[in-house]
């Protein structure tokens, strides 16, 4: 069987191996897909090993993104843009092939929801890893982006790098425009910490739909709970995100889409 594979630290959270087992099942795909404790010492021999020994592709979660971006010979323009990948694959020759399917795996759950539209008003909260793996496809998606983070600097930063690529701005935590945004997506960690990011709350009461790219199934994230708190309508947090994604590397592995509808997503 071919061998697939999950590298995280922790990982044991990982609902990527069920996912995978449900794609290859529906498409008949002769596989296996399994999640693995990476080490922060020797997670670059761990993947050249796993390779060495027949492994086909693998994903890529916290912390190591950025480190396996760096191992790959060949990168998609999404992977190049974001500095980090989420997906490997072992081409013929032996190469590595870095993409990064987070903001496909985005823009096709916002798409699933009916949340997107062209030439919306998007504000993305915080100016991290997760943002700069979006930002293209919704750029390309024709999105109007505001990007706010407590540090304005690195929200500068990152909407001077990607301007290039469509209409997108910087703005400070506290300085965000009274205006009725079609939709807030929430890309900080604050919610691993049972907290949730400090703006105005007329700023989230206000705007059409809102989105955390994070996810707990058994309940609701820090952020959609606070949201559901203040009346808000038009929720969701980031499990269609990590479906998308996976279906989307699935694809550049076995050549096949699968379909989102598999994996339950309510």
């Amino acid at each position: 069987m071919d061998k697939y594979a999950v590298w995280g630290n922790p990982i044991a959270q990982s609902k990527s191996p069920q996912i995978h087992t449900i794609f290859a099942q529906h498409t008949q795909q002769n596989m296996v897909y399994t999640a693995i404790l990476g080490s922060l010492e020797h997670f670059e021999q761990q993947i050249q090993d796993f390779f060495t020994q027949g492994g086909k592709g693998c994903n890529i979660t916290a912390p190591f993104k950025e480190r396996a971006f760096k191992l790959a010979h060949h990168h998609s323009e999404r992977a190049l843009t974001a500095e980090a990948c989420n997906t490997l694959k072992r081409l013929d020759d032996g190469s590595l092939y870095a993409d990064n399917t987070d903001g496909l795996g985005l823009t096709s759950d916002l798409q699933r929801l009916n949340y997107l539209h062209p030439n919306q008003s998007i504000l993305i909260l915080g100016a991290g890893g997760a943002t700069k793996g979006v930002l293209l496809p919704l750029l390309q998606a024709e999105q109007n982006i505001w990007i706010a983070n407590r540090t304005l600097s690195k929200a500068q930063d990152l909407a001077q790098k990607f301007v290039q690529f469509g209409n997108v701005q910087a703005v400070a935590l506290d300085q965000i425009p009274n205006k009725s945004f079609d939709l807030i997506i929430n890309a900080t960690s604050t919610g691993l910490q049972g907290e949730v990011i400090n703006i105005e709350n007329k700023i989230l009461q206000n705007a059409t739909a809102l989105y955390d790219m994070q996810y707990a199934k058994q309940s609701d994230t820090p952020f959609i709970a606070h949201c559901k708190q203040l009346g808000c309508h038009n929720l969701s947090d980031g499990f269609g995100m990590l479906v998308g994604q996976a279906a989307h590397a699935f694809e550049l592995w076995r050549g096949i889409m699968p379909q989102m509808e598999w994996i339950d997503i309510t």
